[in-house]
């Protein structure tokens, strides 16, 4: 039996879920000018999977890194989303 898909496929759903509060809390306190530690992040992720020699750790180090890159889309989507009233708007956002 292989488990490498199972084993991927949970930690990319443990992943999702643990970049969905984070885009959440990096927006309400800083806005979407955080952005670019998205950015810094998904690249270092992105080197780490080259470099890693494990498979499973190589495909689980790019899909945090891809997940890193999508959350830079999803703090504008957050940005709208609270501009809509459905999230509270905090300090990392000026008057």
């Amino acid at each position: 039996m292989n488990f490498t898909g199972i084993i991927v496929g949970l930690a990319t759903f443990l992943i999702i879920g643990v970049f969905h509060p984070i885009v959440i809390k990096a927006e309400y306190y800083f806005g979407t000018k955080c952005w670019w530690i998205f950015l810094v992040a998904g690249i270092l992720f992105c080197l780490l999977s080259l470099l890693a020699e494990n498979l499973i750790v190589s495909t689980i180090l790019g899909v945090t890194a891809f997940s890193s890159f999508w959350s830079i889309l999803e703090l504008i989507h957050q940005k709208e989303r609270v501009k809509k009233g459905w999230f509270p708007e905090g300090p990392g956002h000026r008057r």
